[in-house]
């Protein structure tokens, strides 16, 4: 066999693995941007896309902007006060759609999908709408929270009900022919099944909460929030310190997904031995 042929012969044999990593690359390749632009000194350059020079200084002053430091702690405490909010109604509801019947169950799981499907300026307006008309408390923090939430249920409903569903439930009825009572059977058996798919609805709400810009401007009043804060400081040309933001995020991101991972397998080994 020629050399041609052997090549021709490897690449269709590893051609997914190659889409594979061409579409990994795709999307690291901002991700990467960001990272390289987080050591960009642009002090004398408007031009905030253009590497100048190397300098740790976006680093040992990450606060330097006004405001911005603020503006990133505001949409973490809302990030977490949604996501927890989100990942309980979200994963009770995901229980009863899935282990009850009751009438219009099936209209109900049509419903969930709406937010998901709204696109989020009309999202973001019918809420405005809903806090003028009913002042239930004034444009700000609560309103961001409030609209954060409603959408972030639609996501923890379908992941927690796409882990519920492929979930064995003779695991459960061999706990109670055991002798284990239905909250044994559920905090002990049921619960820690389920958990990897709530940890993953907690942290998809989170980074849909923290990256929400569309919904929050339009129901912020005047709270400010990380997204905004960019959104505003790109008239000026966006300091470099959003991109140590947003390196620090993504490294925290790859820290959790990699520690459950490690632990996952810890377990798995644990389990065999």
């Amino acid at each position: 066999m020629t050399g041609l042929g052997r090549l021709r012969l490897w690449v269709g044999d590893h051609l997914i693995m190659l889409l594979g990593l061409l579409v990994l690359v795709y999307m690291f390749v901002p991700i990467a941007v960001v990272v390289m632009m987080s050591f960009n000194d642009n002090s004398k350059s408007r031009n905030v896309y253009k590497f100048q020079s190397f300098t740790w200084d976006n680093w040992t002053n990450p606060c330097k902007p006004s405001g911005m430091c603020h503006d990133v702690v505001v949409s973490i405490e809302i990030g977490l006060l949604a996501t927890v909010a989100a990942t309980i109604l979200g994963t009770l509801a995901a229980f009863a759609m899935v282990r009850h019947q009751f009438v219009g169950r099936s209209v109900a799981n049509l419903v969930v999908f709406l937010p998901m499907a709204t696109p989020e300026i009309v999202m973001g307006s019918s809420l405005l709408s809903l806090f003028v008309v009913a002042p239930i408390v004034p444009l700000g923090f609560w309103t961001i929270f409030i609209a954060h939430v409603m959408f972030c249920i639609s996501f923890v409903i379908v992941t927690v009900k796409a882990r519920l569903s492929g979930l064995d439930q003779n695991l459960e009825q061999a706990a109670m022919d055991l002798y284990a009572t239905e909250s044994q059977t559920f905090w002990r058996v049921t619960f820690p099944l389920v958990l990897p798919g709530i940890l993953a609805a907690a942290l998809l709400s989170f980074s849909l909460s923290f990256d929400d810009f569309i919904i929050t401007n339009l129901n912020a009043g005047q709270t400010v929030t990380f997204p905004m804060f960019v959104w505003g400081s790109a008239q000026r040309g966006v300091p470099m310190q959003v991109n140590v933001v947003g390196t620090v995020m993504f490294l925290v991101s790859i820290a959790i997904v990699l520690g459950g991972e490690l632990n996952s397998r810890r377990r798995a080994r644990a389990l065999a031995s």
